[in-house]
């Protein structure tokens, strides 16, 4: 030896995989600049994580398969249902990998938890809470449902896993025997049928252990809609929209510029509109829907959102807000402050596994 010092080499953090779906082209193609996660590629590279994009097809399963053993973490953006496909295929590769000791987010098992609508019943009893009701059959939804309708006003159903507006109605008595239906799906337009026929149309949604929530139909929905984005148990930004979901259209038609939703503005989590809505979210109905759900810290989805309506206003006109929907399998567009933070909780997470103990 001559005395010199060799530079150190500093180990990589560890490497996680950013999954999406495409086809074949897409998969040989990708690389982390030509997506439109290539922010959340630039800021993991910030803090020298080893990241690669995986393209995922059924008919690619293997492969896929091979690609995230050879990770540490996979972080996924598929919704359960695009194009006539749905996660059944890839949520059990994903529990495949992820009982080698990959960590996945979001964990096919979390989504179950909080990523479908029956978790708007499961916490209807935390403050983002309504009169919310769960049928999980067609034969309690034929004979529980009507008479609600007829008592309680204007409805919203929802079936159990979906995007897009997909099986999502706001349904009110037309008459004894008819309703006034709108499918949440943009382009739809109002349509008068019997009450029976609506129903056994929604019949399919119980299907493979499916079932309908049922929610009031919030007279504020034109005050338009709220993201709350959440990095694990913290918001990271907010996103507000003025959407056209079961509001009717005018009458020009479904494809007037009048009837298409508005642009969601994106603000920081300091966004001073917000404020009460960011403490709820962090100090008590996060907490309070981990312990009711049994999710622990390192289960939380690395980004996932909540969806609020605004309720009625108090006494001293200060709002409320009521739940709509929480997203986890595939939270995108994000605010600018996401990709950062998404970076920071995937380092946290790599350090957390190899700080455990081999079994």
């Amino acid at each position: 030896m001559d005395g010199r010092t060799l530079p150190s080499i500093r180990p990589k953090p560890g490497k996680i995989a950013l999954l999406w779906r495409g086809d074949r082209q897409a998969r040989r193609e990708a690389t982390a600049q030509n997506n439109r996660y290539n922010r959340i590629f630039e800021e993991l590279a910030a803090l020298d994580i080893e990241a690669e994009p995986a393209i995922y097809a059924e008919e690619m399963a293997d492969e896929v398969r091979a690609q995230l053993l050879g990770c540490d973490g996979v972080l996924v953006w598929v919704d359960p249902l695009s194009d006539g496909k749905n996660r059944l295929k890839l949520d059990a590769l994903l529990r495949e990998v992820a009982s080698t000791g990959v960590w996945v987010s979001a964990h096919p098992d979390t989504i179950l938890k909080m990523g479908v609508k029956e978790v708007l019943h499961r916490t209807r009893d935390l403050g983002w809470g309504t009169d919310t009701h769960l049928y999980r059959s067609a034969e309690a939804f034929r004979e529980e449902f009507p008479p609600r309708l007829e008592t309680a006003g204007p409805r919203v159903l929802k079936q159990n896993r979906g995007n897009g507006g997909q099986g999502v109605w706001k349904v009110e008595l037309s008459s004894d025997a008819t309703v006034r239906v709108l499918h949440a799906r943009r382009g739809s337009v109002p349509e008068t049928m019997p009450l029976h026929d609506f129903m056994q149309q929604c019949e399919p949604y119980f299907l493979n252990d499916g079932c309908i929530v049922d929610q009031p139909f919030q007279r504020r929905l034109p005050d338009g809609m709220i993201r709350c984005y959440m990095g694990a148990d913290k918001v990271v930004g907010f996103g507000h929209q003025f959407i056209k979901a079961l509001i009717p259209p005018p009458p020009e038609g479904p494809d007037s510029p009048a009837a298409q939703p508005g642009p969601r503005i994106m603000h920081p989590a300091s966004a001073p509109q917000f404020q009460a809505l960011r403490t709820k979210m962090e100090t008590e109905w996060t907490p309070q829907m981990m312990q009711l759900l049994e999710i622990d810290a390192d289960s939380l989805p690395i980004i996932w959102d909540a969806d609020f309506l605004y309720g009625p206003r108090d006494n001293s006109g200060h709002d409320s807000y009521v739940l709509c929907e929480i997203n986890v399998s595939s939270v995108f567009a994000i605010p600018d402050q996401a990709p950062a933070e998404i970076a920071r909780l995937a380092m946290a997470r790599l350090q957390s596994k190899k700080a455990r103990p081999a079994v």
